[in-house]
């Protein structure tokens, strides 16, 4: 199965000093997305960036650029990461009442759907937009911050989401985030994840590095 594993640099943990070059290298070095974290301190503890940078580093990079939004509210930004050049954009069951409409919202634009589960939420929130979606985003820490440690119980919960996935009977991503590396990858593989969200272990020991960081977390 490790063939067919993507790997999903979480620009997060680049040199921001360099973000435009650290995209290019990534790129080069066999990253499948671009995973873009944009946080607003208010949903989540902290800021990051917004829809003119993703517009800014779109040029450094063909992949997917697969935007997560750990904003709230999140409806009146979702236009503006479409404009900018966001492929897939991921929003949090928990950040709105109305998911359902912002699923719906973001397939209008002509682009890829993604939900996301914070670590205390089940997955039963979401079977009724399973429909709907082109990407299930499990968190497997709390949002926020990168470096944090892979919570175990995040396991099951992409078990069960990966049969939620199979019974709608087309393809649809299962990716985890946080805490992935070396040791916790391949039991996210295991569990049922198809996509890896990596910061640190993707971007530690700097570019001539990133190319043997991204294979050894394939598993291959």
């Amino acid at each position: 199965m490790t063939s067919n594993i993507k790997i999903a640099p979480s620009i997060l943990s680049a040199d921001f000093a360099n973000l435009g070059q650290e995209i290019a290298a990534i790129t080069t070095a066999g990253a499948d997305y671009i995973h873009v974290d944009v946080m607003d301190g208010h949903f989540v503890p902290n800021i990051t960036i917004g829809p003119d940078v993703v517009k800014a580093l779109r040029g450094y990079s063909d992949k997917i650029f697969d935007v997560h939004l750990m904003i709230s509210p999140v409806d009146p930004y979702i236009e503006s990461f479409a404009n900018a050049g966001a492929d897939i954009i991921t929003i949090h069951a928990e950040a709105t009442p109305h998911f359902h409409r912002s699923l719906q919202f973001i397939k209008s634009l002509g682009k890829k759907a993604g939900i996301s589960l914070n670590p205390a939420t089940p997955p039963c929130m979401i079977e009724h937009v399973m429909d709907m979606v082109d990407l299930v985003l499990v968190m497997s820490v709390n949002p926020g911050f990168g470096g944090q440690k892979f919570i175990a119980s995040s396991l099951d919960k992409i078990s069960t989401i990966r049969k939620m996935i199979e019974k709608q009977g087309r393809h649809i991503d299962l990716q985890v985030d946080g805490g992935i590396n070396m040791d916790t990858a391949q039991s996210a593989i295991d569990a049922g994840a198809n996509v890896l969200v990596a910061g640190t272990a993707t971007f530690v020991g700097g570019p001539d590095k990133y190319a043997e960081n991204i294979k050894a977390l394939r598993g291959k």
